[in-house]
């Protein structure tokens, strides 16, 4: 069954990419307020069209 799943995957790699790659992103930011000190930061991928990506 493993094969069958492998075999798909491999195709699938095989058929290329058509379009942009993904290029990695990041960015962090420091704020200060009445609050306190504040930490952001965002990573994420895109290729101009499509971005996705995960705020900490």
């Amino acid at each position: 069954m493993k094969w069958i799943g492998m075999t798909g995957l491999m195709l699938l790699a095989a058929c290329g990419a058509d379009g942009a790659p993904f290029v990695p992103t990041a960015s962090t930011n420091l704020s200060l307020g009445t609050g306190g000190v504040g930490a952001s930061t965002n990573l994420g991928v895109s290729n101009g069209i499509v971005s996705v990506g995960l705020g900490l």
